[in-house]
């Protein structure tokens, strides 16, 4: 255990038993959430990382277009094809 994570236990064991009742419900939520996030990421491959493969395709395929926006900052959107 970190000296970090005992501290805050042994603050938290000096709170009256509701609160010391609070403060582990909020963590135990915590860390369940966080192994729900973690498996959600790791069972599904990554959308944004699907993208921005996409888009470098597109880029190299030369089937994107440089659009001035905002100031001047250059946006690359996907080149529409009208047919």
């Amino acid at each position: 255990m970190t000296q970090l994570l005992e501290r805050a236990f042994t603050e938290a064991s000096r709170l009256p038993e509701p609160e010391q009742n609070a403060v582990a419900s909020l963590l135990l939520a915590e860390l369940d959430s966080e192994r729900r996030w973690a498996h959600s990421f790791a069972s599904a491959p990554d959308p944004l990382a699907k993208l921005a493969d996409e888009a470098l395709r597109e880029f190299a395929a030369g089937e994107t277009l440089f659009m001035e926006m905002d100031a001047g900052h250059p946006l690359c959107v996907r080149a529409i094809v009208q047919t």
